[in-house]
């Protein structure tokens, strides 16, 4: 699914959550209703500064506007990804992933070194990693789901099950994020 064709369908199912008409979200959020229209049927090309105006027009977290994640693995290499620009200054976001509610967060800098791979016994049931690459490459995952990610690429993958973490070509950086129910 194209970024725009994610963020049509968040509107559209958004819009009609809170049983708003095109008309009225568009008043809401400052937009015209045209500009409301085009982004819905994935024809517009959005900045930050719009779907903000979306977002608290109805009431609702900037990342409801991605699609919501519906496996417990997720790859988004350094290249890929929704990009968001503002239209006001030199900036711009890719949301990798949101949290949902009742769920905790804890965040990890991970060093490896080359030469050894830790393999990790699954973590209480429920709980997902997310692993972005900072620098140098690494292959980790489950052991039915090892990708090799390198700076800049993202992994979602269940934590729940055993799985390991290796430096490909020296040392790596890691950021990871262990997310697991509360």
């Amino acid at each position: 699914m194209s970024p725009n064709a994610i963020i049509a369908a968040a509107i559209c199912r958004e819009r009609e959550q809170a049983q708003l008409t095109l008309s009225a979200l568009a008043a809401k959020a400052g937009l015209a209703k045209s500009t409301l229209s085009q982004l819905e049927t994935g024809k517009g090309n959005p900045n930050v500064e719009t779907l903000w105006a979306i977002a608290n027009a109805l009431d609702i977290p900037f990342s409801s506007l991605f699609e919501s994640a519906s496996s417990h693995s997720a790859l988004v290499r350094s290249c890929e990804g929704v990009s968001l620009s503002a239209g006001q200054s030199d900036f711009a976001t890719v949301l990798l992933d949101k949290c949902p509610p009742d769920r905790r967060r804890d965040l990890y800098r991970v060093v490896l070194r080359p030469g050894s791979s830790r393999q990790s016994k699954p973590h209480p049931r429920g709980t997902v990693e997310h692993a972005f690459s900072c620098s140098g490459r690494v292959r980790l995952g489950p052991v039915d789901g090892i990708a090799e990610i390198g700076p800049g690429d993202y992994y979602r993958y269940s934590g729940d099950v055993a799985h390991s973490y290796e430096a490909v070509d020296g040392e790596a950086l890691l950021l990871l994020v262990m997310d697991s129910p509360r």
